[in-house]
């Protein structure tokens, strides 16, 4: 906290209710909840232990790192939370991603709240990232971590370019598998590009995205990025595992009969910089 001025400390507090009359501030919040995977992400990198995630489970297997304290309890679904349960933990903060359909004026009768705005489109997702993580450190006392971690990130990012300058590398495509007959893939205005460009790696797909940097289109359609080399996510389904392997779409495609497939281990395409040091590495390691 010694890098921020009383007044620059306080001012945050007041950004989501978090100071007193009379200008006087409160102790950080001790008990926070996360209501989804990003803010979760964002809680836990920054050396906290969310007293409640939405959908723990799910964070298990779709972003995994870093790993949420056992004794976290589970909020219930991401797109409904249990109010009655978060209204019996009288969190001290409640932190959200607002943008994918939740309400926050439905929260802040119960508790201060903290948006993570990283696909507001008033910055990219890996400068907003950063931005964010320091902004929430200074309200949760964690001002030396969060700095931290955006030093952090930097390095392995760094990294993970030098070993990939080491060879000649292919543009890459980056895709999700939710069925044998679509994929959600990667591109501008999403977090993943945004690590792609500080790789020094070009993107395969040039195609149009949404808000949120991606596009959801059929296996077919991935015959435009050629020999690239198609780096897949985890986690994938198994059912769906299986009707890949025996589709003749998939079997087809360049990248595919060319042996340029990789998957690589869970991140969380909507988190934050651990999301990005994470996908960096796995990237540089695939």
């Amino acid at each position: 906290m010694a890098a921020l001025t009383r007044r620059q400390y306080l001012a945050g507090l007041a950004a989501t209710g978090l100071a007193l009359p009379g200008g006087m501030a409160r102790a950080a919040p001790a008990r926070v909840v996360c209501l989804e995977w990003t803010s979760a992400e964002l809680v836990v990198s920054l050396g906290l232990s969310p007293l409640a995630v939405g959908d723990t489970r799910g964070y298990g297997d779709w972003v995994q790192g870093p790993a949420l304290p056992q004794a976290t309890i589970d909020l219930g679904s991401r797109s409904e939370p249990n109010i009655e349960l978060l209204r019996e933990l009288r969190p001290d903060l409640i932190v959200g991603a607002y943008g994918y359909g939740l309400d926050e004026n439905s929260f802040t009768r119960l508790a201060p709240t903290f948006n993570v705005p990283f696909y507001s489109g008033k910055a990219p997702p890996y400068a907003q990232a950063q931005q964010v993580t320091l902004q929430l450190g200074d309200m949760l006392g964690r001002r030396t971590e969060a700095e931290n971690l955006v030093g952090r990130t930097k390095a392995s990012i760094a990294q993970a370019r030098a070993r990939l300058e080491r060879a000649v590398q292919k543009p890459v495509c980056v895709v999700s598998m939710f069925d044998d007959r679509h994929v959600r893939v990667y591109g501008a205005g999403s977090l993943l590009q945004d690590v792609l460009d500080r790789l020094g790696l070009v993107n395969a797909w040039t195609g149009a995205t949404n808000e949120w940097g991606f596009s959801t289109v059929g296996i077919e359609e991935l015959v435009a990025v050629g020999e690239a080399q198609l780096i897949s996510l985890d986690p994938i389904p198994p059912h769906v595992r299986i009707r890949i392997a025996r589709s003749s779409l998939w079997a087809n495609l360049p990248c595919v009969r060319n042996g340029q497939v990789r998957t690589i281990p869970p991140v969380w395409p909507f988190g934050g910089l651990t999301a990005a040091a994470r996908f960096a590495e796995f990237v540089a390691a695939a």
